[in-house]
């Protein structure tokens, strides 16, 4: 099909990325070939897995097909350099994408444009069904957003898209240059499937990032080197598949999220199989179809596993009679219904949405039915089958690509597994995640480490760690110039630590609102004077006009002076926290309520008091908002409890109407503890904010 050179170029970009020591991870179907396993484009064998080639290149499939290859979010521009150096900037160019309005963006422009502040466009955003946010205004917002849906809002550039010609690229399009300075096509990917462009997805990956910077600062902090690519030896280890098996897996490549460890928690998943299952289970067309709630049951009990037919037992085994890859689908549609593999393909590609309703579509569909009744299948048999095709073709993962990304899980899972602190580290440094960084520090307290305030003496500008000790770097300080926090770190490094304020503001130029931000972050602790005292002092130095970088021996401080006592108090302290890092460091959250009362049980007791009606207290940690048939919200919650443990909510519509959520903070929740497989979860039928000291009497 004339595919060599494309295997080839991406084989040379892998070569040079491999040469400058860049770790990345294949994946996607390209992984269902044998040659790009053997031209290490990806490290998922597809004979060890039975992947079907068919999925990847079929001499039916009318679009080219493309390889997937993820690099560390800092290493992907030097890789997208070469590629433009390597093939020419006439004949290379990254492809362009069309961005369209939807979800909460709609809010946002829309917000914009009826000119609302943007604290209530934010507060909008966050939760468009709160009372709070619905005025005259906000009417027209949402039923404007209804209307705008889908429409285009602006041209933007592909995620990782590159086009590579033989002809010069301006031979069919003109050409525009973002400010990262690589071309870009005027239009998108599908246009570029009709000329016949074969593109390269060169793609930008967080969860890389982590694994290879916590590598480093394990060696580092431990003198510890550890093989990341050592993946046989992680699938095998005790601790890991424990670790796995509880669902401890915040900071974990694709399985941090609650509704993934939600289904880890009711899988009991401990080996990689079912690791590569899970992470094609959670998608929404499995989800949906109502069948991963099926294979979790038939998981657990396999024995009683009930086949649809003879032929699902057969090719379906692995997973119980359940449909949970797209391989699986093109399995059915051959074993089942007598389709070449050609042909199953396309129909899985059709149903995607893009080509649903086509008439090659319908030819196969009408294939695929009249082969059935060719076989002597009974219409309710095949209309079943069909459902369940039909469910969820167009969304589920193929293996290779859920292959992919359980092997760098397990990676992720052995660093958190014997070194949670430096990986939490690297997590927090590469600023990607699921959750907020505030709840990684809170992960990172959680498994030993003393969080420390940022400290001239001590932190860099990302966050580092000294044994068990975590600096949050000055990155984290709001307003505050990196520039200013790379010179701290390069001027200590290279001239030794700062003696007082008075030696900081001699070596570093820096202007009086950067010093007020680190003296209310407490950064010049180790002087062992108050805050008033600090803020004081630099006032005066400030004003006396030191010269900066000035080491003369005939220069002359300030007069010293004494204070009076001033009062003062931790909750002040955590407030300065809370404004300039985003959560306090000295105090919890919940040191900061106005009760005592830390709820009736705590995260680890509710599986054991299943059907009780208690009273808990949790800080929010994220809300998923999900439609119901009849079009209304409900909400999936995540909290931590005074000890820092996750707990899980469900919050119906009825609920909801009467007792809406207000924003972030600490809730307390009445509702009554459920568990499915083990999981135990409260379903909330009241709930309220409570409100915080403002100062320590209170």
């Amino acid at each position: 099909m004339g595919f060599s050179a494309y295997f080839l170029i991406t084989w040379d970009i892998i070569r040079y990325s491999m040469s400058r020591g860049f770790y990345h991870v294949g994946r996607g179907s390209g992984a269902n070939s044998v040659v790009a396993y053997c031209l290490k484009i990806t490290d998922v064998d597809p004979i060890d897995l039975n992947l079907y080639f068919e999925r990847f290149i079929n001499p039916k499939r009318t679009s080219p097909p493309d390889f997937d290859i993820d690099y560390s979010w800092r290493e992907r521009e030097d890789v997208q350099d070469y590629i433009f150096k390597r093939y020419g900037s006439e004949h290379t160019a990254l492809l362009g994408a069309t961005s369209t309005f939807k979800k909460r963006s709609i809010f946002r422009e829309l917000g914009k444009v009826h000119g609302l502040p943007k604290v209530e466009i934010d507060a909008l955003v966050e939760n468009p069904q709160a009372d709070t946010n619905r005025n005259l205004i906000t009417e027209k917002i949402f039923q404007m957003s209804e209307q705008l849906a889908g429409f285009p809002n602006l041209r933007s550039i592909h995620a990782g898209g590159i086009l590579i010609s033989e002809k010069p690229v301006t031979y069919y399009t003109a050409l525009d240059l973002p400010p990262k300075g690589f071309l870009t096509t005027q239009w998108d990917m599908y246009v570029a499937e009709g000329i016949g462009f074969e593109k390269l997805d060169i793609l930008s990956q967080r969860g890389i990032g982590h694994i290879r910077d916590a590598a480093e600062i394990i060696l580092k902090n431990r003198g510890i080197k550890v093989d990341v690519h050592n993946v046989d030896k992680f699938k095998k280890d005790k601790r890991v598949r424990q670790q796995l098996k509880r669902g401890e897996t915040i900071g974990c490549f694709y399985i941090e999220s609650p509704a993934m460890r939600g289904l880890l928690k009711k899988l009991h998943c401990d080996n990689y199989l079912t690791l590569v299952a899970a992470s094609s289970i959670i998608r929404p067309g499995v989800a949906r179809s109502g069948m991963m709630k099926e294979y979790i049951k038939r998981f657990h009990n396999p024995d009683k596993t009930e086949y649809l037919h003879p032929v699902m037992k057969d090719q379906l085994k692995e997973t119980f009679g359940v449909m949970v890859y797209q391989e699986d689908v093109l399995k059915v549609c051959h074993h089942f219904a007598g389709l070449d593999l050609a042909d199953a393909d396309v129909l899985r590609r059709a149903m995607s949405g893009k080509y649903r309703g086509n008439k090659e579509m319908m030819r196969i569909v009408e294939k695929f039915f009249s082969n059935c009744r060719a076989k002597g299948y009974p219409d309710t048999l095949t209309k079943e089958v069909w459902r369940q095709i039909e469910s969820f073709a167009g969304y589920s993962f193929s293996k290779a690509h859920s292959a992919s990304y359980a092997v760098e899980s397990f990676q992720s899972l052995y660093l958190k597994a014997w070194f949670p602190l430096e990986f939490i580290t690297a997590v927090i440094n590469n600023f990607g995640g699921f959750y907020h960084t505030w709840v990684y520090f809170n992960e990172a307290r959680r498994q030993g480490a003393n969080i420390e305030l940022p400290c001239v003496n001590n932190s860099k500008f990302l966050t580092t760690i000294k044994g068990k000790s975590i600096y949050i770097g000055f990155i984290h300080i709001a307003n505050f110039e990196n520039k200013t926090g790379r010179q701290i770190q390069a001027e200590r490094e290279c001239n030794g630590i700062f003696r007082s304020l008075e030696d900081f503001i001699l070596r570093i130029p820096v202007g009086i609102e950067q010093l007020i931000l680190l003296i209310r972050v407490n950064a010049f602790r180790f002087t062992t004077k108050s805050k008033a005292e600090l803020l004081w002092e630099v006032h005066l130095l400030i004003n006396k006009s030191i010269p900066k970088n000035d080491k003369s021996l005939f220069y002359t401080p300030p007069k010293q002076f004494t204070l009076p006592k001033l009062e003062h108090s931790s909750v002040e302290d955590a407030y300065d926290e809370i404004e300039l890092l985003g959560f306090p460091v000295t105090l919890p959250y919940f040191a900061l309520l106005k009760t005592k009362f830390r709820g009736e049980l705590m995260a680890k007791d509710l599986i054991h008091n299943v059907g009780k009606k208690v009273r808990l207290v949790g800080h929010l940690v994220t809300l998923k908002y999900v439609r119901t048939v009849k079009k209304e919200w409900m909400h999936f919650g995540t909290f931590f409890d005074a000890k820092g443990e996750f707990f899980d909510t469900v919050h119906f519509p009825d609920s909801l109407k009467n007792y809406p959520f207000k924003g972030k903070g600490l809730y307390l929740m009445f509702g009554e503890i459920t568990q499915e497989f083990g999981f135990a979860t409260l379903t909330v039928e009241k709930l309220a904010k409570l409100p915080l000291k403002r100062n320590p009497r209170e």
